[in-house]
């Protein structure tokens, strides 16, 4: 074969490969939901003259592309897998496995961002507590604070966190909970803690603030497999895991009240537990403002708990010793708006947080 026919050849066969792919990207169905990643796929945009002299098509044009490219996940796969087996990487994005749990790196220790979610927690203190609210904290160290200390991946101080926080927050007690935590306390592919593995972490916050539980509970299994968000984030092909939940009488007798949506729910959303987030069935996940009541309580102690995702969880094995429980996240309502619905008169008030979110306190309103 010539060198003008070689040529031909070659023209041909990229010419072929781009048809075939411009025919796939048209004529494949596009996904509405990205179900790996737990998010809704982006959109096609809108075409108009304001979008495309301020950029904003174009932006949204190449996000909506690689969202609805032909075999995408297939594609990450393979990316994934080459990076750790073939170039040696270390981490995916921040992702790395030790002994088969996923961590997510949180480096360095954001000084600034700690101040202010600390600035937060002291305004909403002088502005709701006085002499008659004790108020604690405690920080949930997450998992790559423990996975790091044997896979040498990075992640921050947590005496020097420990420290600013005590020091900031000098209104408050701290309670730490970090020696209780090893890494089989965390789901293998998600960031949160397992709730039968935490039963020690609510004995201590709650011995620690006066409340007395029991903790008498009966285990059971969530009758579907569970992956958590980072097996989508790393793109590998894992196994999945069990998810548990502990109920008591006392659980299985409280009334929640969800504040946004005006209605009475259970503790376990069990519908939740069947999308695509079933640490949601956990009262019914991210939610601006709920109250917790027991209805079988023999005290009149009430706490309010502001919290981030990690304390929909947790709640439920502290219930016991208290009357009401009122869960606050401030990621998804102002502190100025919460006297509106709630009185701070004589609760305890317990600021309960995962280390990332204070290290990325931008989240925070």
């Amino acid at each position: 074969m010539d060198e003008k026919m070689k040529n031909k050849v070659v023209c041909i066969f990229i010419g072929a490969m781009f048809l075939l792919g411009f025919l796939c990207c048209v004529m494949l169905s596009k996904p509405t939901i990205i179900e790996s990643e737990r998010r809704k796929a982006a959109m096609f945009p809108s075409l108009t003259w304001n979008s495309i002299s301020n950029g904003s098509f174009m932006r949204e044009f190449q996000m909506y592309t690689t969202d609805t490219f032909p075999f995408r996940e297939q594609l990450r796969k393979i990316k994934t897998n080459s990076l750790f087996t073939l170039f040696r990487r270390s981490d995916y994005n921040g992702l790395y496995i030790t002994d088969g749990f996923i961590s997510k790196m949180d480096y360095p220790l954001h000084e600034q961002a700690l101040w202010k979610a600390m600035e937060r927690f002291r305004y909403i203190y002088e502005k709701y507590a006085n002499e008659n609210n004790s108020v604690y904290v405690s920080v949930i160290f997450e998992k790559n604070s423990v996975t790091a200390k044997t896979s040498g991946h990075l992640s921050i101080d947590e005496d020097v966190f420990e420290q600013i926080v005590k020091e900031k927050m000098d209104f408050a007690n701290y309670i730490s909970i970090r020696d209780l935590l090893d890494k089989e306390d965390f789901y293998q592919t998600d960031t949160h803690w397992r709730q039968e593995n935490i039963v020690d972490v609510a004995e201590r916050l709650a011995a620690n603030m006066g409340a007395d539980i029991q903790s008498s509970y009966t285990t059971h299994l969530l009758q579907r497999p569970f992956f958590g968000v980072y097996k989508g984030q790393i793109a590998l092909d894992l196994p999945s895991e069990s998810m548990y939940y502990l109920r008591n009488e006392i659980i299985d007798h409280c009334v929640v009240y969800d504040w946004q949506n005006d209605k009475t729910m259970d503790v376990y959303n069990m519908e939740k537990a069947k999308g695509n987030d079933p640490y949601e069935m956990f009262l019914s996940g991210n939610l601006p403002l709920i109250t917790m009541k027991n209805n079988k309580a023999d005290t009149d102690k009430k706490l309010i708990l502001f919290r981030d995702s990690f304390g929909s969880s947790i709640a439920p094995l502290l219930i016991e010793g208290y009357a009401e429980i009122t869960l606050v996240d401030i990621r998804l309502i102002h502190p100025d708006q919460v006297g509106r619905y709630i009185s701070f008169e004589g609760s305890d008030l317990l600021f309960l947080y995962s280390s990332y979110v204070l290290n990325h306190s931008e989240t925070l309103k």
